[in-house]
């Protein structure tokens, strides 16, 4: 029976993870799983080492490097000493796995990653250790290719996750009854942040471009998405608040203003029209400046390599500049055509393969490969 081990260290590594174990045991029902993980890889029938709940904590203080550091020796002794897999799937969470990837190796453990860092976004010197550390890399985004062929890193284009994973768009009638929505008037929805940092710098910026947008127009009502890993005190507004329903309220809304991130990417697939902002602390921009690779934020400007999503990054996030252009986005038929293209665009790009089907048939074959 062949083994395989997984680390994840975060909610949506889980997920897609549990994607890839359920086609691989289609593929191939002999098969060991074991893993660090949450809810979706044990309900997949995988046995966890170890639960990642603790894993989500973010910044650099003594005990969370202390924790990761003892779970990482943890993980290593375990594989090197008892479970002996004949491959580790490393998925997301760079820092942490990159740090590990380097006792596999020396352990001669296969190393495959899955969903790998943003290292065509920052820090290049990172391929130096995958070079290293991994034996494959399962590749997310169609323009990754290029960089880790330069690097002679092996890797597969696999697709991306979120073109299957996406739930169907939610119906607009219904959700507007529910949410006791107008549905004569435009909706705008605002979704700040899911960390507490993003809230305190962008939340405050994005409410007073929407009071900004109420006072020039009567035809517009806006929601708040609430991440619902949020505390119920996360933030306070006389904005209306929606916890939990983010995939629907992005689908039926009319335009969104949103925190960078994967969101972006998610309203894409929607195809609905938005702006884009983020700001944080003055240091960790300037440390962002020396490590960026790419210019660009929003992952559709990336992807297509155009200028379709507006994006207001750090001293360009003014409200009054958000307000005018969501504005102009719900007034002008050109603006919203020109954002529909890239948003079509983005996703022939991705849609190419079903990414998990394609990551375990690799896997599996390398499974047999080795006999």
């Amino acid at each position: 029976m062949k083994k395989v081990f997984i680390i994840t260290g975060e909610v949506s590594g889980d997920k897609h993870a549990s994607g890839v174990v359920r086609e691989l045991l289609q593929l191939n029902s002999d098969i060991q799983i074991e893993a660090v993980g949450g809810e979706n890889l044990q309900k997949a029938g995988v046995k966890l080492f170890h639960n990642h709940d603790k894993m989500g904590a973010v910044g650099l203080t003594p005990s969370v490097i202390l924790n990761h550091f003892f779970l990482g020796l943890k993980i290593v002794n375990y594989l090197k000493n008892t479970f002996k897999p004949d491959l580790v799937l490393l998925v997301d969470y760079g820092a942490f796995n990159l740090s590990v990837s380097k006792h596999l190796k020396k352990a001669g453990i296969k190393t495959f990653y899955f969903i790998p860092p943003q290292i065509w976004a920052s820090r290049k010197w990172r391929l130096k250790t995958m070079k290293k550390n991994i034996d494959k890399v399962l590749t997310i985004f169609p323009f990754e290719g290029k960089m880790y062929d330069e690097a002679g890193i092996k890797n597969t284009y696999v697709g991306h996750p979120l073109v299957k994973e996406l739930p169907s768009p939610a119906d607009k009638s219904e959700f507007f009854k529910r949410h006791n929505l107008n549905p004569n008037k435009k909706l705008v929805s605002v979704f700040p942040g899911s960390r507490m940092f993003e809230i305190r710098f962008l939340f405050n910026i994005f409410q007073r471009a929407a009071k900004i947008i109420e006072k020039k127009r009567n035809d517009v009502q806006f929601v708040v998405s609430y991440a619902a890993n949020l505390p119920d005190n996360a933030f306070k507004t006389d904005l209306k608040t929606i916890k939990g329903e983010n995939h629907a309220l992005l689908s039926v809304s009319d335009a969104l203003i949103l925190a960078s991130g994967t969101v972006a990417l998610e309203a894409a697939l929607y195809k609905t029209p938005m702006i884009i902002a983020y700001k944080g602390p003055l240091f960790f921009y300037l440390v962002y400046l020396l490590v960026r690779s790419i210019k660009k934020a929003c992952l559709v400007n990336i992807i297509t390599g155009k200028d379709i999503v507006p994006e207001f990054l750090m001293f360009d996030a003014k409200a009054e500049k958000i307000a005018e252009k969501i504005i102009s986005i719900l007034d002008s038929e050109k603006e919203k055509m020109l954002q529909l293209s890239g948003f079509r665009e983005t996703e022939e790009l991705l849609s190419q393969k079903h990414c998990v089907e394609e990551a375990a048939k690799i896997i599996n074959e390398e499974l047999i490969k080795e006999g």
